[in-house]
């Protein structure tokens, strides 16, 4: 049996914005290019009788797209991703800072 980890390592490599999201696409004479988030981990072992397992997982944030049409590029977020984000970052963000404060003035 070849080295799990080695194996799921290979296949990490593929993960991304094209496996989650797909190519670039153009329509009508405008090209798409999915803009994404994307992490993975995996992990794996073996013992030295060959039995063996691992596993893993994936996770993707549609963060907007690049749209070209003609000469001009621009970013469109998608706004609902965004706000999924960053709502509990603002919140965590305001927590922490209140107890920094909160320390700070005893």
């Amino acid at each position: 049996m070849s080295n799990i980890a080695l194996e799921l390592g290979k296949q990490s490599a593929s993960l991304g914005v094209h496996s989650a999201y797909g190519e670039q696409q153009d329509v009508d004479g405008v090209r798409l290019i999915p803009v994404a988030i994307t992490w993975s981990g995996f992990g794996g072992g073996s013992d030295d009788s060959g039995n063996g397992g691992g596993g893993g997982g994936a996770y993707a944030i549609p963060v907007g797209a690049y749209i070209r049409k003609g000469g001009d590029l621009r970013f469109e977020p998608n706004i609902v991703s965004l706000l999924a984000v960053a709502i509990p970052f603002v919140w965590i963000a305001g927590r922490a800072l209140s107890r920094v404060i909160r320390a700070l003035k005893k």
